[in-house]
C-alpha cells in the first residue's frame, strides 16, 4: 500500500510541475495548451497579478501563433494600465505581431492612462518599421502623452532623424 501512495503522490506532483496555466501557455507559445485550457473554461482575458492578460504575454514574447489563437478567442487588447498589446508590439519591435493586431481590428490610436499611444511607444523606442505600419494604418501624429509630448517630440528627444523625418509627414 505504501508504494502505490509513494507512485500515486509522483504522479500528482509530476502533473503539478508540468500543467500549465493560460498565462504560461501564452507566454511558451504552448498553442496545444491554450487551447486546452479555453475549452477548459479558463477566462481568455482573466489578467495576472500584474495585470498582464495571456495576449499581453504572447506579444511580450514574441509569440505570433499564441497571439493569433487568443485573438481568434475573443482576446481583449488591453491589459489593467491601459497599455495594448499593439503598444508591447510597438515598443519591442515585433512587426509580424504588430501586423496581426492591425489586421485584427486593434485600436491604432488607443492610449493608456499616461497619454502614450502605440506610435509614441514606437517613436520613444526606436522602432521605425512599427512607426512605419502604424502611420500607414491611420495612426493618429497629433496625440500626445500626459505630459503633452507627441510622437515627434519623443523622436527628437531621442535625436531619431529617420524617425523625426516620418513623423514629419
Amino acid at each position: 500500500m505504501k508504494k502505490y501512495t509513494i507512485i500515486f503522490a509522483f504522479l500528482f506532483a509530476l502533473n503539478i510541475v508540468t500543467a500549465q496555466d493560460l498565462f504560461s501557455a501564452s507566454r511558451s507559445n504552448n498553442i496545444a495548451e491554450i487551447e486546452q485550457l479555453i475549452a477548459d473554461g479558463n477566462d481568455v482575458n482573466e489578467a495576472n497579478e500584474r495585470g498582464f492578460t495571456p495576449l499581453i504575454l504572447a506579444v511580450y514574447n514574441n509569440n505570433k501563433e499564441a497571439a493569433k489563437v487568443l485573438l481568434a478567442k475573443g482576446a481583449n487588447p488591453q491589459d489593467k494600465s491601459g497599455n495594448t498589446a499593439l503598444m508591447g508590439a510597438s515598443f519591442r519591435g515585433f512587426s509580424e505581431i504588430a501586423t496581426l493586431l492591425i489586421e485584427n481590428k486593434t485600436d491604432i490610436n488607443q492610449i493608456n492612462f499616461s497619454g502614450a499611444s502605440a506610435l509614441i511607444f514606437a517613436a520613444t523606442f526606436g522602432q521605425n518599421e512599427i512607426a512605419k505600419q502604424l502611420i500607414t494604418n491611420g495612426a493618429d501624429l497629433t496625440l500626445s502623452d500626459s505630459r503633452g509630448k507627441t510622437a515627434k517630440d519623443h523622436a527628437i528627444m531621442q535625436d531619431n532623424k529617420e524617425m523625426i523625418s516620418l513623423l514629419s509627414q
